[in-house]
């Protein structure tokens, strides 16, 4: 048992941390575990891999997200700004590296192998950037002299220049999606909705039109007998097969000739084994992190920790909302992770860094400290 009296800096976190947001995301995790041995012996047999290949993985990136998720939320929200600021940056250079050497797969170029590892240096740049959007507006709102909002604007623009390079449109989108959401919670006039609106429906109109990839999947969900559908129709399958309460674990058919069975469309896979009640309860374990966050932020009188830990818990909710809108076909489909339960590693690192920053913001602080954090609040 942990003391309070105890003044070490891991019992300093015990007491200050959410342990019950703590519990969800570790919950969340082992679901991960368990639908991934579910999932990926099919897709690793097909390919003439060893049937655990991908499961082996998927835990063996399961520990340095452990460390990443903790060890971050040890920051303070200044050690936040200043980490996000770096490693921002690393992931700029990394996604340049990428559009310049990186392998091109199916017309794409949005990975690179450093050291035998494969990065997504796109699934890096996520949370930082919401940390230094969430900073700018926080500064506007301080001090309305400073370009801060034009300033966030330009580093929008940066970012979704260069995963439009790739193209990588459905990080394009989400990055989109989750700046603007946080730049209404900045309190940003009526005009801007209209004309930020205007400008995304512009992008995907330009998209349509420009990109054979973008045209294909909107045509495909538009009239499915314009293309191939395979992958979703047998998602649908899937969660028709499964029923309320699933087939039982391993009798999955959908898995057997899905490719991205372990990826994009682990969510149908656990529909059919485990069924809609799972489903239901990932859902509902989603929504949990994603309210008990906004809720803590809300708490908080500093406008970075509340614009920051809103965005984070944003950014987490609407990229599992996408990969789950996919496996039910009410949107286009895209290659969007479900946050800690699909395979990847990138993926998986970056979400707990995420994750770790939104811990680290609601931590319940003295309000000596929240004074100190307000006072040096516009200084990196």
């Amino acid at each position: 048992m942990i003391s309070r009296e105890q003044r070490t800096p891991f019992s300093e976190w015990w007491w200050t941390v959410d342990r019950v947001l703590l519990a969800a995301l570790i919950a969340l995790m082992l679901a991960g575990v368990i639908l991934s041995l579910a999932a990926s012996p099919p897709v690793a047999t097909r390919i003439g891999l060893d049937p655990f290949h991908f499961f082996n993985r998927h835990v063996l990136f399961l520990a340095p997200s452990l460390i990443v998720l903790i060890g971050v939320s040890f920051l303070s929200p200044r050690q936040i700004r200043r980490t996000a600021l770096i490693v921002f940056a690393l992931a700029i250079v990394l996604i340049v590296v990428t559009l310049l050497f990186g392998p091109e797969v199916k017309g794409s170029r949005r990975w690179i192998t450093l050291l035998g590892v494969n990065i997504q240096a796109s699934e890096i740049a996520k949370p930082s950037f919401v940390i230094l959007a969430a900073w700018l507006f926080s500064e506007a709102a301080r001090r309305p002299e400073m370009p801060a909002t034009s300033m966030a604007m330009v580093l929008l623009l940066m970012l979704v220049s260069l995963l439009v390079m790739m193209p990588d449109f459905g990080q394009t989108m989400l990055i989109t999606m989750v700046w603007g959401a946080l730049f209404f919670i900045a309190g940003m006039r009526v005009i801007w909705v209209f004309g930020l609106t205007g400008a995304a429906a512009g992008g995907l109109f330009a998209a349509y039109l420009l990109v054979p990839h973008v045209a294909g999947r909107i045509k495909r969900f538009m009239n499915p007998a314009s293309g191939d559908t395979f992958q979703v129709d047998m998602a649908s399958e899937a969660f028709s097969n499964g029923s309320w309460f699933g087939l039982g674990p391993g009798e999955g058919i959908a898995k057997r000739s899905l490719p991205d069975s372990h990826t994009d469309f682990v969510f149908a896979v656990a529909a059919e084994e485990f069924g809609i009640v799972l489903c239901l309860a990932l859902l509902a374990l989603f929504s949990f992190i994603v309210l008990r966050t906004l809720s803590r932020a809300y708490k908080s009188d500093d406008l970075f920790t509340r614009f920051a830990a809103s965005g984070l818990a944003i950014l987490f909710g609407v990229q599992a909302a996408i990969n789950m809108s996919v496996n039910l076909q009410l949107i286009p489909a895209k290659g969007m992770t479900l946050p800690f339960i699909s395979y990847g590693g990138s993926s998986m690192v970056s979400l707990a860094y995420g994750v770790g920053m939104m811990l680290a913001l609601t931590r319940q602080r003295p309000q000596t400290e929240v004074n100190a954090i307000e006072a040096a609040g516009s200084y990196a």
